[in-house]
């Protein structure tokens, strides 16, 4: 296992879900925190529940930008950067007939196009210093097809093409690159989705806890530097998938 005391991680989508229970998770294992989401009283409340060192960025996650920005903070606070999830998502779902277009190109720009930009700002970082890894999370969605999610579900899968071919490139320079897709998740995403009467994955199998992806995240960011768990499909126990 390696030490995790001394590391220092940047968190994307930070502020609530599977983002604000990576960074618990992380900082009770000893790592330095930057978080980062949209929602700046949400970001203050974490940092100020968190155990460890952590500094806020409030901050949309597609602007062109934040990926500079973090790497900036995380450098000028600790002197190092070690980690970076990509954690910042949204959902955008709804028939060919009713859905918004405009907010599923926004969905693009956050869910992919922001994975890339930030990758590769810190994947150069990393390949610098010789060391470093990247989590980018996915969703058990990439391996499934749902008539209502098919951008959702293509953006999920082109973030596991674009990190396995990232992770080939990086091969011995000592940066890891990783997925992990969750399967149904409780989380806010699931309470919109009650408030607008939509049904919800988790109302009908028992879903995962944010908690348990996080702790999959640690595991992953744990193992010894000359592995690489590349791809984690995590989902519950109850879940036909």
């Amino acid at each position: 296992m390696q030490a995790l005391n001394s590391k220092v991680a940047v968190i994307t989508g930070a502020s609530s879900g599977i983002g604000e229970a990576i960074a618990h998770e992380l900082s009770a294992a000893g790592y330095s925190l930057v978080v980062t989401a949209r929602r700046t009283e949400r970001l203050n409340a974490l940092c100020a529940k968190l155990p460890g060192p952590s500094v806020p960025l409030s901050a949309e996650i597609d602007d062109p930008a934040t990926a500079q920005a973090l790497l900036a903070m995380a450098q000028q606070t600790y002197g190092r950067v070690d980690i970076l999830i990509n954690n910042a998502g949204m959902l955008v779902s709804g028939s060919l007939d009713t859905i918004d277009i405009d907010a599923l190109l926004q969905m693009t720009r956050t869910n992919y196009d922001a994975v890339v930009r930030t990758s590769y700002v810190f994947a150069r970082a990393f390949k610098q210093q010789g060391a470093g890894s990247i989590i980018n999370v996915s969703s058990v969605g990439a391996y499934l097809s749902h008539s209502s999610m098919g951008v959702y579900a293509g953006l999920k899968q082109a973030v596991e093409v674009f990190s396995t071919a990232l992770r080939v490139e990086l091969k011995g320079t000592g940066v890891r690159v990783g997925t992990i897709a969750p399967g149904t998740t409780e989380t806010e995403i699931f309470d919109q989705m009650r408030a607008s009467g939509k049904a919800v994955p988790a109302d009908k199998t028992p879903a995962l806890q944010a908690a348990d992806v996080a702790s999959a995240v640690r595991y992953m960011l744990e193992q010894p530097a000359h592995t690489n768990v590349a791809r984690m499909l995590l989902v519950s126990s109850a879940e036909s998938v």
